[in-house]
């Protein structure tokens, strides 16, 4: 199950990025959300079952998703403007998250999420604004050129 979160009181941060074009909106976007779903991975990676330690060193911060992931995500509503995916790309990790009939469930990436979500949502918030202005300064000197 996914559980959304909704943050308020972010209209002024969409309405600038609107001012933006579009690539640049989304390479923006994307710089803040890679650098904001990191305390994500680190925690993960402190909390995942340290029998091996590939479960660990395959939690990364991307824009992608493997075949299987697409295709849940697809059918839970497809695409926004700009996502990031924080999680493993080891198919053991989902047996290890939720467990099965032969193994117990031993959680990292909920217990990651619920311990570092307002912090990711505050990092996004504060520092959006900095790489907006920064990617505006950025079109105004190339406009000028």
């Amino acid at each position: 199950m996914v559980r959304k979160v909704r943050v308020d009181g972010l209209s002024e941060l969409d309405k600038a990025l609107g001012q933006l074009p579009k690539s640049t909106a989304k390479a923006t976007l994307r710089r803040v959300l890679k650098e904001a779903g990191e305390p994500i991975a680190r925690a993960a990676r402190r909390k995942a079952p340290t029998l091996t330690f590939h479960l660990s060193e395959s939690i990364d911060v991307s824009t992608k998703l493997n075949r299987r992931q697409r295709a849940l995500h697809k059918e839970e509503g497809g695409k926004a403007f700009q996502e990031m995916f924080v999680g493993t790309n080891d198919p053991a990790g989902v047996q290890q998250e939720f467990g099965n009939e032969n193994h117990v469930a031993q959680p990292f990436m909920r217990p990651a999420w619920d311990a570092e979500q307002q912090n990711v949502l505050d990092l996004i918030a504060n520092s959006l604004w900095g790489e907006i202005e920064a990617s505006s300064k950025r079109l105004a000197k190339k406009r000028v050129k």
